[in-house]
């Protein structure tokens, strides 16, 4: 019993680890944690603080597919696999606007001219990395 729980570690976990590693730029600072209750299996996800945007993704739609293949595995392996993103302390975001709170001004446009903007490369960074993360996948025949 326990060699199939060690198992199922080696898959959620490893799995997690390599797709979590090929999106981000700082590799090296992802710390992955698992724990077991009766709710089923916790994986815990910490990242480098300027990595944050590219695991959640756009509106969280990467960490949305992270978590759906995380199910999947969990569901092949008849285990609940839930997926917590830890936020970086200090990160600024907040749950709720303070009451009389003002909301923050638009950021200024920029990129006009044809000129490449730090978006731009950034968005063909992440383009780049969800197509590496499609063939580890596909790779993984799962």
């Amino acid at each position: 019993m326990r060699e199939a729980m060690a198992e199922r570690k080696e898959h959620d976990v490893e799995f997690l680890e390599y797709v979590v590693k090929s999106i981000v730029d700082h590799p090296d600072d992802v710390k992955i944690s698992r724990t077991i209750d009766e709710m089923g299996v916790l994986i815990t996800l910490g990242v480098n603080p300027e990595d944050m945007g590219q695991i959640i993704g756009r509106q969280g739609a990467t960490a949305k597919s992270i978590r759906t293949l995380l199910r999947v595995i969990g569901a092949r392996n008849n285990a609940r696999v839930n997926l917590k993103i830890l936020e970086p302390e200090g990160s600024g975001r907040s749950r709720a606007p303070a009451e009389g709170a003002a909301e923050p001004p638009p950021a200024p446009r920029s990129g006009a001219g044809g000129h490449r903007t730090k978006k731009a490369a950034s968005t063909e960074s992440t383009e780049a990395k969800e197509e590496a993360v499609d063939e580890a996948i596909k790779d993984l025949n799962i």
